[in-house]
């Protein structure tokens, strides 16, 4: 694996092209008529474990877009679990679809079914458009799950570790930027106030922080503004804000050429997957700007480590809080990393990830 390979022009490559670009160990295409189930399973890395991630759900325009992103989704898992020291490799589901529409009880247990032919080289989870729920209904057809219910044994929903990850992330970047890791009377964007977003949104106001909150679900919006105190700005609003802090909570790809030069915040810090358009290009991009970049797939680790500890039966939720507590540190490698050999933060991040692939592949076997 090489630092920072991307799929340049994902519409003209085939499928193979795009596979061995990015490293990917298998792709899985999963159709069922009967239940309209149309999804695909990335396995992106497995040297150290079997790869878990989750499994989102997507009204992509094309299955083109679809593809992309689950391999860029994988991908990431198997840095985020590397640089998370967790012995876990990096996969990733997508069902494409409008989950309002199709998602049900027989469709998901459709998918887990497909999971289980697996034999345990992929473990799914929760991601975007899932539910607590939709794993019961998948660990119905699969022991293979994590997510479920605690009540079942489970961990339950990850959300909230994820968020205190992130919130961890924030303070190692503000400690970087403005030499106190205190986020009292900072302002801080974040852009969508989803499940992860909205415990986001509760750490940052607890502490003092002024907190401005966008998204595209208006109801979801006006609950998280009542209960918090967070004021209501437009989805366009968010890059011309004067801000200390922008925290891409939603999907991918908002750091980009259109963005960056419209953003004053000098910390980008959210819950995102694949912020950056170009993690290379944008990456470095971020560096002209003197913006400091906390690597996505570092600092949402925590749901991560919240469900490998499931997956692996050694869960608690105070153990899990106390690892998630070290991406603290782990930022301030990255960052430390980064300034000494003059490179963007999202490829020291993706170094770190690769050494311990690397240095633990010379003992074990892939999955």
């Amino acid at each position: 694996m090489s630092v920072v390979k991307e799929i340049e022009n994902p519409v003209s490559e085939s499928l193979f092209e795009k596979v061995g670009i990015m490293g990917h160990e298998q792709v899985v295409f999963c159709n069922d008529e009967a239940t309209g189930l149309k999804a695909i399973i990335g396995i992106h890395n497995t040297v150290l474990g079997p790869a878990l991630g989750g499994t989102r759900m997507w009204n992509y325009a094309t299955e083109q877009e679809a593809i992309t992103d689950v391999l860029r989704l994988s991908r990431g898992m198997t840095y985020k679990a590397a640089i998370s020291g967790l012995n876990l490799g990096g996969g990733k589901a997508v069902i494409i679809g409008d989950a309002n529409k199709i998602k049900n009880e027989a469709l998901m247990r459709r998918f887990g079914r497909f999971v289980d032919s697996l034999g345990g080289r992929y473990i799914t989870a929760e991601d975007v458009n899932m539910k607590t729920k939709d794993m019961e209904y998948v660990h119905m057809e699969t022991d293979h799950v994590t997510g479920i219910p605690e009540s079942m044994g489970g961990s339950g929903d990850p959300s909230p570790v994820t968020a205190y990850g992130v919130y961890m992330g924030m303070k190692a970047s503000a400690k970087q930027v403005f030499g106190s890791d205190s986020l009292k009377d900072k302002k801080v964007t974040v852009q969508g106030v989803g499940q992860v977003g909205m415990y986001l949104v509760e750490h940052l106001v607890k502490e003092g922080a002024k907190v401005y909150i966008t998204d595209i679900n208006e109801a979801k919006l006006k609950q998280v503004a009542k209960s918090t105190g967070a004021e209501v700005v437009g989805m366009d609003e968010v890059y011309d804000l004067d801000v200390d802090i922008y925290s891409p909570c939603a999907l991918g790809a908002t750091v980009n050429d259109d963005t960056i030069p419209r953003l004053k915040a000098k910390i980008i810090a959210g819950a995102a997957n694949n912020q950056l358009k170009d993690e290379k290009r944008h990456g470095y991009m971020l560096l002209d700007y003197s913006i400091t970049y906390a690597p996505d797939f570092l600092i949402n680790a925590g749901g991560l480590i919240n469900v490998g500890a499931e997956y692996y039966g050694t869960y608690t939720q105070e153990s899990s809080l106390k690892q998630t507590e070290g991406i603290y540190d782990t930022c301030t490698r990255i960052f430390d990393l980064a300034i000494a050999e003059k490179i963007s933060t999202q490829e020291a991040a993706i170094k770190i990830a690769e050494q311990r692939i690397e240095s633990i592949g010379k003992v074990k076997l892939s999955y």
